[in-house]
């Protein structure tokens, strides 16, 4: 790392009953983003592990020589710690951490259930040329797409830009997975704001279509993507708890 990590942004853990959740932030972003879905799902006993994926959380240019696969490997072996530790586990992402909850669960059939919000499960149309144009041009970052937030005064904590080749590899994951999307056989909570400036909504479309679990959907009208912290914030977040009460009670 190059510098320390940002005041409050480290890896969340709560120790609790044998019911584990693994939550998962997004790209450019950290804990901070779910520390409101990890503090509600411990408050209600929940074993919950809230890592500090690589590259995120310090500066920037850690997060430049990173990719998909070391953040993947990251979610990886947080599931793994938790699974050994608790009788069930359900995944619950926002975003790129969405991507991996549904990679995870296309891996681990054991899963109990998954929660995806906001997440990128398709790659977007024509961004990955656009981003190879700005490679190819010399750029390395672009503005930052982080705090897509509607709550007025309320700014999420993330790097102020997005390094351009980590990004090409979450395009290229979203590629692959989306055609793992059919092993996904447990129950899935899909949370979608139609607002969403980072994200296509229709990725939650194309998550419903594909996944053979049953289907649980969540609107959020009244924000945009980071929708932990946003006006429906406390609403998507009692959806998750019930979710993760349901498909984790023996």
């Amino acid at each position: 790392m190059t510098a320390p990590i940002i005041p409050g942004a480290g890896p969340f853990r709560a120790a609790g009953d044998d019911r584990g959740v693994l939550v998962l932030h997004g790209y450019t972003s950290n804990p901070l983003s779910m520390r409101p879905v990890a503090d509600a799902l411990a408050a209600e006993g929940f074993t919950v592990e809230l890592p500090l994926l690589p590259g995120h959380g310090t500066a920037v240019e850690d997060l430049v020589p990173t990719a998909f696969t070391d953040w993947l490997a990251a979610a990886e072996a947080a599931y793994a710690e938790l699974d050994g530790r608790c009788r069930a586990v359900a995944v619950v992402g926002l975003s790129m951490g969405g991507a991996l909850t549904a990679w995870l669960a296309s891996e681990h059939p054991e899963i109990a259930g998954i929660a995806c919000l906001n997440a990128i499960v398709s790659p977007p149309d024509g961004m990955r040329e656009a981003l190879e144009e700005m490679l190819a041009s010399g750029m390395e970052v672009m503005p930052a797409i982080a705090s897509d937030i509607a709550k007025e005064g309320v700014v999420e904590s993330a790097y102020p830009e997005t390094p351009l080749r980590p990004l090409l590899t979450a395009f290229d994951a979203a590629a692959d997975l989306e055609g793992r999307l059919g092993r996904i056989s447990c129950p899935v909570l899909i949370v979608t704001s139609p607002q969403d400036h980072v994200v296509d909504p229709a990725n939650g479309d194309v998550l419903a279509a594909a996944v053979t679990g049953p289907v649980e959907r969540v609107t959020a009208p009244d924000s945009f993507h980071v929708v932990t912290l946003d006006h429906d914030g406390p609403t998507v977040t009692a959806a998750v708890v019930s979710f993760c009460t349901k498909v984790l009670t023996p």
